[in-house]
């Protein structure tokens, strides 16, 4: 049989049976593998071979043995085996009215909300957040996400945002370092690198508060990550500034310490927000709720955030 112009593929069953028989080089132990008889294996590689038009195996007394063609077929087969087993092996997201996807940038999903994961999907009713961590601003709607929780100076085109809380910043560092630098006027700070996130607003609000005009300077840092930004201060590699309440969990354990109290608001504030132009699922409705009071919102807010109107404080 001429198959040069046949694009189809050799039936999968000839290609288990050619796989067992190949590693094991024996088709009673193919068999056995299987779940089949000597003779159903026997015959699938003779239908394989009557398919390709060539042999794939040399039978001998002790076993089979495989030809050059079949050497070459075992290397096609065992790659292509590989790739559907990881394929199969792929993470299977859940799904069901219950599921929440929800989509936030690393330091939010590691410092705010996966201390809260456990409690905002305690019923009733239960829910499941699937949590989508990424720097990206998304569309929502493309992506499939219900719910949003970012930092921003504000709405985003698109979106229908809630305000969840501001911040009040204050600079830290490694407890050692923060001994060392003491009390005092805040340029003092100045001495020091001084480490930034995605850039240097809120340094620039701290200091423009005290009539400081700061700029970065070649010994400062700058971590895209915040969570990053704390790592580097518990190092002391120089001083950072708190963002409550991300880092509530951080001061109290004294990985870090107050190097001043004096606070500042940071320009930048914590954002809810879900897709313009579709009602919220009830599961969604219900964690929106839930995030809104975790974060001290008025009902009044969350509510008027969950209903049409695109227009929220």
């Amino acid at each position: 049989m001429d198959h040069s112009l046949d694009r189809s593929l050799p039936p999968l069953d000839t290609l288990r049976a050619f796989e067992a028989a190949a590693k094991s080089g024996s088709f009673s132990a193919a068999a056995e593998r299987l779940n089949l008889t000597h003779g159903a294996v026997s015959r699938q590689i003779a239908k394989l071979e009557h398919w390709l038009g060539l042999k794939v195996f040399d039978r001998g007394a002790r076993g089979v043995v495989l030809t050059i063609e079949g050497q070459r077929l075992f290397l096609r087969t065992s790659e292509a085996f590989a790739l559907i087993a990881d394929n199969t092996d792929r993470w299977l997201e859940p799904r069901g009215a219950a599921v929440v996807r929800v989509t936030s940038i690393p330091s939010i999903s590691g410092l705010w909300l996966m201390p809260r994961l456990h409690m905002l999907e305690s019923g009733p009713p239960k829910l499941r957040i699937v949590l989508d961590v990424d720097n990206r601003q998304a569309d929502l709607t493309d992506e499939g996400h219900d719910l949003s929780i970012r930092c921003g100076r504000g709405r985003i085109p698109g979106r229908i945002s809630v305000q969840l809380f501001e911040e009040h910043c204050f600079p830290v560092g490694s407890p050692g370092l923060a001994a060392r630098i003491g009390t005092g006027q805040p340029e003092r700070l100045l001495n020091h690198p001084l480490i930034n996130d995605s850039d240097a607003s809120a340094w620039r609000a701290w200091f423009g508060a005290h009539g400081i005009d700061y700029r970065p300077r070649p010994e400062d840092r700058r971590f895209e990550d915040y969570n990053l930004v704390l790592d580097a201060a518990a190092c002391g590699l120089g001083i950072a500034l708190a963002r409550p309440p991300l880092t509530i969990a951080q001061l109290a354990s004294g990985r870090i310490a107050p190097v001043d109290e004096r606070r500042v608001l940071n320009p930048v504030s914590y954002w809810l927000d879900r897709p313009e132009g579709i009602s919220p699922r009830p599961a969604a409705a219900d964690l929106a709720r839930r995030i809104a009071g975790e974060a001290g919102v008025a009902e009044e807010r969350i509510e008027a955030f969950l209903a049409t109107s695109s227009d929220v404080a």
